[in-house]
């Protein structure tokens, strides 16, 4: 018999990262798709760390930065009253993190791909470059942005190394079915572990397959 407390608390994380990743994503992938100054390089670096930083290396540093006893956890402890670490907050955060590139490459591949005609076109008829970017250039790209949230919310559900170490395994709290797929195999529990597991599976292939269709083309280059 398995828990669907794991389940739900893992869904829901997912969908709250990837709502906060399509926010913070959109204007960061028009950034790096279109900027020329001499950052760039560096910041696509930061973004793109997650695809083959250890989660395990990413998650220690979160959980030194989110320490209360720290400079930066204590900060967020004594003046905001906002503790990170081994909390359901402290999760978004990490997943939004190590998500990240997940869905900024995506988004930006669409912008890279998108004629210039569009953009210069839009300017020709005195459109502001937010309305350029909402009403002809985001339309124009509606298989990256999907793409992009899709694969943010099946890597955010498979997570495992970097919430462990930010929010440990407290359940209905933190103990998201990637940990609860650890803790049965651990106690032996091979049937829960399977049902956990098959569940997983099952979602992330469907929800992939049906993007997969949907753009008509294979989107596992865009992934590790």
């Amino acid at each position: 018999m398995i828990e669907w407390s794991p389940l739900i608390l893992t869904f829901k994380l997912a969908c709250i990262t990837t709502l906060i990743l399509l926010i913070i994503a959109i204007p960061l992938a028009h950034w790096l798709a279109f900027s020329r100054v001499r950052l760039k390089p560096l910041i696509t670096t930061l973004v793109s760390m997650p695809l083959v930083l250890p989660p395990t290396v990413l998650g220690f540093y979160l959980l030194i930065a989110f320490n209360p006893s720290g400079t930066f956890g204590g900060w967020l402890d004594n003046y905001l009253g906002i503790r990170l670490a081994f909390s359901f907050e402290g999760l978004v955060v990490a997943s939004v993190i190590y998500s990240l590139p997940f869905m900024v490459h995506p988004i930006q591949a669409g912008f890279v791909n998108l004629p210039n005609s569009f953009k210069e076109a839009a300017y020709v008829l005195g459109k502001s470059r937010v309305t350029t970017l909402f009403r002809v250039l985001l339309p124009n790209m509606k298989s990256s942005l999907l793409t992009g949230i899709v694969l943010a919310f099946a890597h955010t559900i498979g997570e495992f190394g970097v919430v462990l170490m930010i929010g440990g395994n407290i359940p209905g709290k933190t103990k998201v079915a990637s940990v609860a797929v650890y803790d049965a195999v651990e106690a032996l529990e091979y049937g829960s572990a399977n049902t956990y597991s098959l569940i997983l599976f099952s979602i992330t292939f469907t929800i992939l397959l049906i993007v997969y269709l949907i753009n008509g083309k294979d989107i596992t280059g865009l992934t590790r």
